[in-house]
């Protein structure tokens, strides 16, 4: 009941400015069976607190450095908005974070995400949290937080935008790269697509291709083109560990944003370029019809996509038939690129097809 003189606006609920407090309880809620499935070793807690506890010690670690990586997903996320195909963004999200650690020599720990919207929708904010906690999952990650952020008038109805935090450690004096020498071998693993980059120059082709999002694929009559440019990003963790701890790797470069041109010289020392082939893989289908629809030439295509590889194994050339059975065990397609040679960025020969 309002008295005499007291203003109506003392009765305004935060609900009433668009935050609904229950919806976000909902979703933790929901989403606590999903993270309990990424527990390992070194969990102290689960969500809920003020912060994710983590034990290096129990994570069977001696004289530990910690290794952070940020990133999100680009503009892959309004694809996935627009066809309402929001599972697999979770999977990019801590892909883009983790490929990125053990680039480092790091092996992933724990995970924390980033959600924010205009207003919450509790189902697709779980099946993005769903994909979340299945790549990390597939990368041995613990999920142990994250944060929901509703904030009306700050986005659209039904946009939301994603981050994510990874957090990795290694023994000390095991960081990569190291030891990269001229005559070292470049082993590429193969990527299962687009992963996350380049899709502000995606999308205007195909606006300029006119095809709808659920028009047949060019590319895979099996899909459409929002499912085929969906599919997610690939995570190399676990194989790469195991050329790392085998001591064979003395580099590795995720294939990002500037592709091969620009990612691939960032883990070679001062003096020291590589020289690639481009005969040693074939273009996959989606990157050649990108590449003709876009009249792109190699070079653009080379420092914008991956082209087909998604990570970069550099290693001394006497271990390289070794590692490339044991990354081929593990169930990566591998590719013999190149080598590590006297200059400076990248060198290419061959053709691109």
């Amino acid at each position: 009941m309002t008295h005499p003189g007291q203003d109506r606006r003392n009765g305004m609920t935060y609900a009433e400015a668009g935050v609904d407090i229950d919806a976000g309880n909902a979703l933790v809620d929901r989403i606590k069976p999903a993270a309990k499935r990424t527990n390992r070793p070194g969990v102290m807690a689960g969500l809920g607190g003020f912060g994710g506890l983590f034990d290096l010690k129990a994570a069977g670690f001696e004289d530990p450095i910690l290794v952070a990586a940020t990133d999100g997903v680009g503009t892959k996320l309004r694809i996935a908005i627009d066809t309402g195909s929001v599972d697999g963004v979770g999977i990019d999200l801590v892909a883009m974070c983790v490929n990125d650690l053990v680039c480092q020599g790091a092996e992933p720990l724990f995970f924390l995400d980033y959600f924010a919207t205009g207003q919450l929708s509790v189902d697709a904010a779980v099946r993005v949290v769903e994909g979340i906690a299945k790549g990390c999952e597939q990368s041995g990650c613990a999920l142990i937080g994250g944060e929901t952020a509703e904030m009306p008038g700050m986005y659209p109805p039904g946009d939301f935008d994603l981050a994510g935090f990874a957090v990795g450690a290694m023994e000390r004096d095991s960081a990569l790269p190291r030891d990269v020498s001229d005559g070292d071998v470049i082993l590429g693993l193969a990527s299962d697509g687009i992963h996350s980059n380049g899709y502000s120059l995606v999308r205007r082709i195909i606006e300029t291709s006119g095809l709808g999002w659920d028009a047949p694929c060019p590319w895979d009559d099996q899909m459409t083109v929002g499912q085929a440019l969906l599919t997610p990003t690939r995570l190399y963790v676990k194989p790469a560990l195991r050329v790392v701890r085998a001591g064979h790797a003395h580099a590795l470069a995720h294939i990002t944003g500037g592709g091969l041109t620009e990612n691939l010289p960032r883990v070679l020392p001062e003096g020291l370029g590589a020289e690639i082939d481009l005969n040693a893989w074939t273009l996959p289908p989606v990157f050649s019809w990108l590449m003709q629809q876009g009249g792109m030439d190699v070079d653009e295509m080379l420092k914008t996509f991956n082209s087909g590889i998604g990570m970069v194994v550099v290693m001394h050339a006497k271990v390289a038939d070794a590692a490339a059975r044991e990354l081929a065990d593990a169930g990566e397609t591998v590719y013999r690129l190149g080598r590590v040679s006297q200059g400076s960025g990248v060198v290419y020969s061959g053709a691109l097809r």
